[in-house]
């Protein structure tokens, strides 16, 4: 492991991306420590720690969301635009050809649309959002041209985010756009650490030991699925051209168990958090039936074991969901008869791509099933040792994201070294 290290850094090239990337990630951070003026720091501590859906979304923006930093939206809006952007895929033949036919031209049209919506999203999260916090008590009551100012500077600071990502997959090591919410997620941990060892009750060593047995055992088992593929065997027909034979070849299709990734968990926090904020905006209504309403909503959602079910059962239905969105069997299907390629066995066409989804739906099972335990572990983890602090690193998309982004990296760097190997011999 030493010895790669040392590889890595006496390669010229790679050492500067290494240090470009660092940079990159430090700067980020420093943007995420500048606030906009005028807050009432203590009624901000107060309404993070006390609204779980923001609370879960400074998590990702590495606490610039509860800083309201100039950078507070992270990179949320870029990311729901290109959520939006393959859902459209969905319903418009035009885009999906662009998006999953036209090749690298194609992709970066797609991408270049996906950055235009990310500017009235940013601009829309920010209002929303400075409007909610107004009515907390947070921000002071703001003027139409200091409220224009603050959306303009928040919207600026998610595009500067979203430039900085690019950059980062442009010029330096692994994809931008990760690496960045890495940085934010990790950035919580001396802080994370700082509050255990305050907190360190001795009475507690046998939950504290516990967490930690539980947090490797579980990272172990993210690394696991998020490697674990299932690879469909493929076959070239041999073709013959003049005094030349093309094709022949064997080849896999990798399935991946998580073809999804983290994208299921944050809609099912969206959909199940969204009762809550509504009863929230309810309960200060004058309407006898609202607020009755509101109580109930806040009642049922209050229940842990009616939050656990109902957030591990929209993880699976939304893993099928995604994964049918981004995978296409009748297309993959397509695409080898057209190359020449076909799975031994089966019939090119349509034989083909009932097979693919006939695979995909009992690997995406074991995603889903995975993805949901991971979702609500934080909670049980919390219930049966009492820990709070470190319980964001144990489940749900934070974990994901570091484990997915590490190995991502490694396996970049591992290609660099390789190919600086073969340029040497």
């Amino acid at each position: 492991m030493f010895e790669k290290i040392t590889r890595i850094f006496h390669i010229k090239d790679l050492r500067k991306k290494i240090i470009f990337v660092f940079a990159i990630l430090a700067i980020s951070r420093l943007f995420a420590s500048i606030p906009i003026p005028g807050i009432d720091l203590k009624k901000l501590e107060s309404f993070f720690s006390g609204n779980q859906f923001f609370g879960m979304i400074s998590i990702f923006t590495g606490g610039a969301m509860s800083r309201l930093s100039i950078v507070m939206l992270g990179l949320g809006p870029y990311i729901t635009a290109v959520i939006i952007m393959q859902l459209f895929t969905m319903i418009s033949p035009r885009l999906k050809e662009m998006y999953q036919e036209a090749g690298e031209q194609g992709r970066e049209k797609f991408n270049q649309y996906a950055r235009i919506l990310t500017v009235p999203l940013a601009m829309l999260q920010a209002f929303g959002f400075l409007n909610l916090l107004k009515k907390q008590g947070v921000v002071p009551n703001l003027s139409a041209l200091s409220l224009l100012t603050n959306i303009v500077v928040i919207t600026a600071g998610a595009i500067f985010l979203m430039w900085l990502g690019e950059l980062i997959t442009q010029k330096g090591i692994g994809n931008g756009i990760s690496l960045l919410i890495f940085a934010g997620i990790v950035d919580r941990i001396p802080s994370q650490l700082g509050q255990t060892l305050y907190t360190w009750d001795q009475t507690k060593i046998l939950s504290y030991i516990i967490f930690i047995a539980a947090a490797l055992f579980i990272t172990a088992a993210v690394v696991f699925i998020t490697e674990g593929q299932k690879n469909i065997p493929i076959s070239y027909a041999k073709r013959i051209r003049g005094r030349r034979m093309y094709g022949g070849a064997s080849t896999f299709l990798p399935l991946r168990v998580n073809q999804a990734g983290v994208i299921p968990i944050i809609f099912a926090i969206s959909v199940l958090l969204f009762p809550g904020m509504i009863a929230n905006f309810l309960s200060g209504a004058s309407n006898p039936s609202l607020i009755h309403l509101a109580t109930i909503l806040k009642s049922i959602f209050q229940d842990k074991a009616i939050y656990i079910i109902t957030y591990f059962v929209l993880v699976v239905a939304f893993t099928y969901f995604y994964t049918a969105v981004t995978f296409d069997p009748n297309n993959i299907a397509e695409n080898l008869q057209k190359s020449g390629g076909f799975i031994p066995g089966i019939r090119p066409g349509e034989r083909t791509a009932k097979y693919l989804n006939y695979v995909l739906n009992r690997i995406t099972l074991i995603g889903a099933l995975f993805l949901g335990l991971i979702a609500i572990l934080p909670t049980l983890i919390q219930g049966l040792t009492g820990v709070v602090t470190f319980r964001f690193m144990i489940g749900g998309t934070a974990l994901l994201i570091i484990v997915a982004v590490v190995l991502e990296t490694v396996r970049q760097i591992n290609a660099q070294l390789v190919m600086r190997n073969y340029e040497e011999l």
